[in-house]
């Protein structure tokens, strides 16, 4: 039996529908990404889960019984919101333990469970503060534990990074990941962050339009996107996207270059002489030796991050970013031939943004 079902969730305000048949089966102790833009329904998504909103039509299941009609308090879960949503008035230890209190736990128990969230959220020595003297960190860790200590059936996370700064941030994530590993409990988890998305998720529903674009683990998601928004969406620097045609001899013509290209055997039974395409590689997927295709650009734009050198250059009237060893040598105008493998090759239609190798 799954922990959580969504089955075929629908959202309308008036004539507006913001999810359009939503359906993700979880087993117990899954980490589930919804990952999108805003607007996306990700949000939406969550507080029908949680019973904070009301779906239009279809169900929510928590280990086979259906959440339909059951109050938010009632469906054993627990929500960690981006706010914190901590009481001022309270001391660290009693924000944790305010829903256990609200529940009548015995005084004994309740501080039990507070010091054992604590422990594992190493903040046993700020349970007596209030939340005005605390980091955002440190909130975001009380948000957390009064989560952990109502041990519930699921966790929901609603973009709970997004009010710290990036090293917090990458600190939290590490955290949040050791605390599930520890746990093993089931997880969804919203954001816009697909860097938070890859390094979290057992699995990830990217989301558009209220719809689902694609569901699958990390690696699947990155290494086989089946749509031009999920190849686009995930990846920094984005994947590059290059207009090219399928030629006679079986090879793949670079639009605006005389580039030809070998087509790959995975994509010729799905790819019809003449036909327009649109080639897909990840930047970092490009070098400047070695064997293999080879694309001619000329040097525009060099960035240097630190672990490598992001380079943006023009291959005829296309342009495409190149993710290269931080010592490269190279000048600005300069002619680069970028190699890659074929393995690194993507396509996909143009009209349909779906991949040619579905």
């Amino acid at each position: 039996m799954s922990a959580l079902d969504i089955q075929n969730i629908r959202k309308a305000y008036g004539d507006i529908e913001t999810l359009k048949g939503i359906d993700i089966s979880l087993e117990s102790g899954e980490f589930l990404v919804l990952l999108g833009s805003s607007g996306c329904g990700k949000s939406t998504l969550l507080n029908i889960i949680a019973g904070l909103a009301e779906a239009t039509s279809g169900d929510v299941r928590i280990g086979g019984r259906s959440l339909l009609g059951v109050h938010p308090k009632d469906r054993d879960i627990a929500m960690v919101f981006q706010s914190y949503a901590l009481y001022p008035n309270l001391t660290v230890h009693r924000n944790i333990g305010f829903g256990l209190e609200m529940r009548k736990v015995a005084a004994p128990e309740r501080d039990r469970a507070v010091r054992d969230a604590a422990k594992l959220l190493q903040i046993e020595n700020l349970l007596e503060r209030k939340p005005s003297q605390l980091s955002g960190g440190q909130r975001q860790r009380v948000a957390i534990g009064r989560a952990l200590v109502r041990k519930p059936e699921v966790f929901l996370f609603d973009e709970p990074l997004s009010n710290l700064d990036a090293k917090l941030r990458m600190e939290m994530r590490t955290e949040i990941k050791r605390l599930h590993q520890m746990l093993k409990t089931t997880v969804v988890y919203v954001t816009h962050d697909q860097i938070e998305a890859m390094t979290l998720a057992s699995r990830i529903a990217v989301m558009r339009d209220g719809r689902i674009e694609q569901l699958g683990t990390p690696e699947e998601i990155y290494n086989h996107p089946a749509t031009l928004y999920v190849a686009t969406f995930v990846g920094a620097p984005p994947m590059n996207l290059l207009k090219a045609t399928a030629a006679r001899d079986g090879g793949l013509a670079l639009s605006g270059t005389d580039a030809i290209l070998p087509l790959p055997t995975r994509f010729r039974e799905a790819v019809g002489n003449g036909r327009d395409l649109i080639l897909g590689i990840r930047p970092e997927a490009l070098r400047t030796d070695g064997a293999g295709p080879s694309i001619e650009a000329t040097l525009e734009v060099a960035e240097l991050t630190g672990p490598e050198l992001v380079v943006t250059a023009l291959a005829g009237n296309q342009r495409l970013m190149a993710c290269l060893p931080p010592r490269t040598p190279i000048r600005n105008n300069e002619k680069l031939t970028l190699f890659f493998d074929e393995e690194a090759m993507h396509l996909f239609d143009p009209q349909t943004g779906l991949s040619c190798s579905r």
